[in-house]
């Protein structure tokens, strides 16, 4: 569930090249959530950590995550 989760969630991913030449990386709906590398594969990489140390951030301290495609995480469910 949580494999799926990320990956869905790295799909939404937006790139973008920035004034200076590096990659930019986001994701709409998980604020705090970015990257900024001078290659795009290093910048999906980077992105993709950020993405996950947030998420347990957020289920440790028992926040909420968005619902991605019928994807529900919960601290309930990690802990389960």
């Amino acid at each position: 569930m949580l494999t799926a989760y990320i990956r869905t969630a790295m799909q939404m991913a937006q790139y973008k090249i920035l004034d200076d030449g590096r990659y930019f990386g986001e994701i709409a709906g998980f604020q705090g959530v970015w990257a900024s590398e001078d290659a795009l594969e290093e910048c999906r990489r980077v992105l993709q950590e950020v993405l996950e140390e947030w998420l347990l951030l957020k289920l440790r301290d028992n926040e909420e995550v968005p619902e991605l495609e019928g994807i529900t995480l919960s601290s309930k469910a990690i802990k389960a």
